[in-house]
């Protein structure tokens, strides 16, 4: 059991050590790596604009040439791998949704649950192992239904067969092409931007930079102009062990503390926490890592700090030192404003047919 645990944290050390390699590359000077992965990045970009401009052919056939899913779509995604801010965005567009009298559903890949070949429903408790971490943060902060599954377009018939909602948000859906999409958010790093701006395993993106000009919204995270961006405003901490205590940020200022991040983008989990004065030991563990108990046993005596997404995978072994910090999205008026016409014509249509039917129940395999 020992050479186990060991083993685990060998590949969690290396998985990391290869992630911040890649960051180096994607999102640093010129690196003669990128340029000896070029080609494959080139074909990657090839397959992927082929693969999308198949199915825009498809969305312009006739109504009855498929099956659509009855109630709006709005979709938020990205073209780089790795955090951007996806989820503290759709649990704001879920609430600002509810305020303008919108019932509000959310799909989501449930990445590193299990056999979610079938569409799944994730309890607001439910286990990351079973669901994924993302979905069960999902589940838990939004106050709406949220399921999770591979194939989207079947979670997305199931999400409005079980549960009374009319609009879908598709978390990281951008890619899904078999879902049609009344509206796209791209989300983009304000910092990394799309960084060497070379598809996988070149660079970061999953499809070519020109993709941005389809979406609808191109949304910044982290901008500092009046075009639409949004910023991340950290709430008071969360002990894991008893929630219901909590902490200013202000008040973890002084001694050092350990700073857990396994998320797609630790630095910006690092840089938040050091810009409200805390001194903090980096310990950055790769995207979506499944945390135990033997992990916890490596961290610095002290307290920890970790993100909401983390903690989700911590609750089984959280000790009272540990705690996590909820961020939430704040959309500057700029986006609001781009958002209002695209909400305006689905109110629109939604007064025009109040009434839906019932959706189909004809499974599709995934593409």
């Amino acid at each position: 059991m020992r050479l186990n645990q060991r083993s685990a944290q060998l590949v969690a050390k290396l998985a990391a050590q290869l992630a911040t390699q890649l960051q180096a590359i994607w999102y640093g000077p010129a690196h003669p790596v990128a340029w000896l992965l070029a080609p494959l990045g080139w074909l990657y970009c090839a397959i992927a604009q082929a693969r999308a401009a198949l199915w825009r052919r498809r969305w312009r056939q006739p109504p009855e040439a498929d099956q659509r899913i009855l109630a709006p779509v709005i979709v938020v995604g990205n073209l780089t791998v790795g955090g951007t801010g996806k989820t503290p965005l759709v649990l704001w567009l879920a609430q600002h949704l509810r305020e303008r009298g919108w019932r509000p559903g959310i799909l989501t890949r449930g990445y590193r649950g299990q056999d979610l070949s079938q569409p799944r429903r994730v309890p607001a408790r439910g286990d990351p192992r079973d669901h994924g971490d993302e979905a069960v943060l999902l589940a838990n902060r939004s106050g709406c239904p949220v399921m999770a599954g591979a194939d989207r377009v079947a979670a997305a018939r199931r999400l409005l067969s079980e549960c009374d909602c009319d609009l879908l948000l598709a978390d990281d859906g951008l890619q899904h092409y078999r879902l049609r999409r009344d509206l796209e958010i791209l989300l983009v790093d304000g910092r990394r931007g799309f960084g060497n701006r070379r598809c996988l395993p070149a660079g970061p993106l999953r499809e070519p930079v020109s993709r941005a000009r389809r979406a609808n919204i191109l949304l910044t995270n982290g901008g500092d102009d009046n075009r639409p961006n949004m910023a991340l405003r950290p709430q008071r901490a969360v002990n894991l062990a008893d929630p219901r205590q909590t902490r200013a940020l202000a008040q973890f200022v002084g001694p050092r503390v350990a700073a857990v991040a396994g998320i797609g983008n630790p630095e910006h989990f690092f840089r938040l926490l050091e810009c409200h004065g805390l001194r903090i030991t980096r310990l950055p563990y790769p995207d979506h890592h499944g945390f135990s108990r033997a992990d916890a046993r490596h961290w610095p005596a002290g307290p920890v700090l970790m993100t909401e997404k983390d903690a989700v995978k911590c609750r089984a072994f959280a000790e009272s030192r540990h705690w996590y910090l909820p961020v939430s999205a704040v959309p500057n008026p700029a986006f609001i404003q781009a958002l209002e016409p695209y909400l305006g014509a689905l109110e629109q249509a939604r007064a025009q047919s109040p009434i839906r039917p019932a959706p189909s129940q004809a499974s599709e395999s995934p593409a």
